[in-house]
């Protein structure tokens, strides 16, 4: 299996699962919310496309992938799980969950893969979604900064009397 389709794939499905779930969303904060993880998805797939291009074909070729799972096929098979998400105030810690769960699969098949090239490029997707989620986690704390008090954050080097 050529590890760019599976990639492509993988973001596509991303991509559709916040569709759907920006389009359900009954609260105009989530449905914002999903509308941008789509998007990143989309940019993602660019980027992905991108390495394509410069990447021979050989390379990108791996037997690992064969037998693998897009991180979120399990989650678009679930009707019940996404009627949960759908409302769910923090709905992006699902998006950092399926983050998260795309770098081990990519670091995971970099390491059972046998060509060092294909390794390489495996690793790249890990390095990009690492990106990814570092993005989703610098999102997720900046929603959430107005429930922290500045003092926490001031005074917390400060040891007791």
């Amino acid at each position: 299996m050529n590890v760019f389709d599976f990639a492509m794939k993988m973001e596509a499905d991303g991509k559709a699962l916040y569709e759907k779930l920006a389009a359900e969303a009954g609260v105009s904060e989530l449905k914002m919310i999903f509308t941008l993880l789509a998007s990143a998805e989309d940019e993602h797939c660019k980027a992905i496309a991108a390495m394509r291009e410069t990447t021979p074909a050989e390379q990108a070729e791996s037997k690992v992938l064969e037998n693998a799972r897009s991180v979120f096929k399990d989650l678009l098979d679930k009707k019940s799980a996404l009627d949960l998400l759908k409302e769910d105030p923090d709905g992006y810690l699902h998006a950092i969950k399926f983050a998260i769960a795309g770098v081990k699969l990519y670091e995971t098949m970099a390491s059972r893969e046998t060509s060092a090239a294909t390794a390489k490029i495996l690793q790249k997707l890990a390095d990009d979604e690492r990106k990814h989620l570092e993005i989703l986690e610098n999102i997720y704390d900046f929603v959430e900064a107005p429930k922290d008090y500045l003092a926490w954050g001031e005074f917390s080097n400060l040891k007791e009397f």
